[in-house]
């Protein structure tokens, strides 16, 4: 079965840079820096990047490339057909997670078309609030999300060249051009000194805390993609004269890059503009602009869709800013979302369905699924904990197929001759102890916080943040591919007898 390759290396960069940069980047990054310290932060947060996320990178790439099959069939190609339930689950992880991604999309969109006519100026604190809320609660948000879904739906309809390659040719650097106009005039602003002398001053008494360095690993884990299955995706269409090892520390140096700069278009102009735009008592109530930064909101879009739009009010052509800030949010949130589509399709595809249907099948059934954590903040929030702690089990999933195939032996038919010397024994070291270990360290903090939070109902199947939530989420999942996994390993592989007799 024949696979439609990138066209170039700059094109499989840009697209798996658009797969990798997201609203994590932008919504979620700055406010986990600021609540973690500036800079005693970005320290083990860098440092993660290469433990955890770049080696997972490597992992999916070369599975994909090697297997030439969506998860489900790459999982089966590396661990055997009777583990093909791992990418089943890997796969579902992420969809599940699209269903709820596309909902997001269209805030981003909605608030791009409502600051395009206008109606932000004025908005903030309570006011802003209301506003989203009684957005967030009524049936609009359908409209945006189906709306998102059938944008990523189109260009995941026109293939990998013609469709999702020319999309990121488009969005990704548009998306870097605006974040750093963006940078730019927030480093301008009066005051913006203050911003970054907090976001690059470390406080080494911060480095102590093992709380800065789990947040760290699990911005990393859910900001670049790794464990996804969408890198995996992507190595389906990756020619074998690409450097697997090159093109993975490049993505994931690209996403750190965008990180960075978003939270200096963000950040300074928070600590120049927040001391105008919002009266001292409140932000005193708020623990200063320190604390106005971590403020979370309805599921936790504080910062991005409440006080945003006021804070670049304050500022000279403010209200074209605004809208190049949620034009650029879209664009990271669209990119991310194309990568989604196409991984569910890809499964469908494997299994002999035309990428017409594929698509529409994908884009159809998430719009319908989608619907319930459009309508209820309170669903949403319990699928974003579900599946977001999920990506770390997809992650250790990755390992745990590669750990079976064996690491050396994958470095040695999944990487070139160079790059499997140059990773050495050190790396199926990494992939046996080190990304299992850093798995049990990140879920065994988000399962104690759980606890912590709700001492009496931590085991609730049916609460919004416990621990029972996820068991029971995955409990269901993983019981059904493990029940039909015969069947969609079969049919996963097709005819490709070579990796049906390595299982």
């Amino acid at each position: 079965m024949g696979a439609e390759l990138f066209s170039s290396r700059w094109a499989l960069l840009l697209t798996t840079l658009g797969m990798a940069v997201g609203t994590g980047n932008i919504w979620r990054f700055p406010r986990i820096v600021s609540k973690c310290g500036g800079g005693a932060f970005l320290i083990p947060w860098v440092i993660f990047l290469f433990a955890w996320s770049i080696p997972l990178l490597v992992l999916e790439l070369g599975m994909g490339r090697s297997s030439r099959r969506g998860c489900i069939g790459a999982f089966a190609h590396v661990a055997g057909p009777r583990l093909g339930w791992l990418g089943s689950f890997v796969a579902f992880c992420c969809t599940a997670i699209m269903f709820y991604y596309a909902v997001v999309a269209g805030w981003c969109l909605k608030y791009l078309v409502v600051g395009a006519r206008g109606g932000l100026h004025g908005l903030a604190g309570e006011a802003a609030e209301r506003a989203f809320l009684d957005f967030a609660n009524s049936p609009e948000p359908v409209l945006y999300q189906v709306l998102a879904m059938a944008a990523a739906g189109l260009v995941v309809l026109g293939g990998v060249v013609r469709g999702i390659e020319r999309a990121n040719k488009l969005l990704i650097p548009s998306l870097f051009a605006l974040l750093l106009v963006a940078m730019v005039r927030s480093l301008t602003l009066p005051g913006a000194g203050d911003g970054l002398r907090f976001l690059f001053t470390v406080d080494w008494a911060l480095l102590g805390d093992a709380n800065t360095w789990i947040e760290a690993m699990c911005q990393s884990a859910w900001s670049t993609g790794a464990g996804w299955g969408l890198m995996l995706t992507y190595g389906v269409y990756v020619s074998r004269r690409e450097q697997v090892v090159g093109n993975a520390v490049l993505t994931g140096l690209g996403n750190n890059a965008a990180s960075i700069i978003a939270a200096l278009a963000i950040i300074p102009a928070v600590f120049a503009l927040a001391p105008m735009a919002i009266p001292p008592d409140r932000l005193a109530e708020l623990g200063g602009v320190e604390g106005f930064l971590t403020a979370g909101g309805p599921a936790s879009t504080g910062l991005t869709f409440i006080w945003i739009p006021a804070l670049f009010e304050r500022m000279p052509g403010g209200g074209i800013f605004t809208v190049l800030f949620f034009l650029t949010l879209f664009f990271a949130a669209l990119s991310s979302l194309i990568a989604m589509v196409e991984l569910a399709s890809r499964l469908l595809i494997d299994m002999g369905v035309q990428r017409r249907s594929a698509v529409l099948a994908v884009a159809g059934t998430g719009i319908v699924l989608g619907i319930p954590s459009a309508i209820d903040l309170e669903f949403f929030q319990n699928q974003d904990w579900a599946w977001g702690l999920g990506l770390m089990v997809s992650g250790l999933f990755v390992a745990l197929a590669v750990a079976r195939y064996g690491p050396a032996r994958f470095r040695r038919d999944s990487l070139s001759v160079r790059e499997a010397s140059w990773l050495g024994r050190g790396f199926d070291l990494w992939v046996l102890v080190a990304i299992p270990a850093q798995f049990l360290i990140m879920l065994g903090w988000w399962f104690s916080q759980s606890v912590s939070w709700d001492p009496a109902g931590w085991w609730n199947p049916l609460g919004t943040f416990t621990v029972g939530t996820c068991l029971a989420q995955w409990a269901i999942a993983l019981g059904a591919f493990i029940a039909l996994n015969r069947w969609l390993v079969r049919r996963s592989l097709g005819s490709d007898q070579t990796v049906e007799a390595e299982g």
